[in-house]
């Protein structure tokens, strides 16, 4: 499994949140957890009864399932570029 890094965080912040120090941000957010959804779906694939991990993933995938509808109501244009760059919803 492989954990963010400080460089990684800031990388994904500068590219989405405009700055590395903008970890506020909604884009950035989003970005982050997207990061790290994908990194504990593949550690998932590998360990099928880690039951407690499953269960932090989902609440992840909540939590940004909830800031991309917040995105999309006060910020349309920018949800819809979003999820193009990020590549989530078909």
């Amino acid at each position: 499994m492989s954990y963010l890094t400080k460089e990684k965080k800031a990388n994904i912040f500068t590219e989405f949140g405009g700055s590395a120090a903008n970890t506020g941000s909604i884009e950035g957010q989003i970005a982050l957890l997207t990061e790290r959804i994908s990194s504990i779906s593949k550690h998932l694939q590998a360990n099928k009864k880690d039951f407690s991990t499953h269960r932090g993933l989902m609440q992840m995938v909540g939590k940004r399932k909830r800031l991309l509808i917040y995105m999309s109501k006060h910020n349309l244009t920018g949800y819809r570029q979003l999820i193009e760059k990020l590549g989530i919803r078909k």
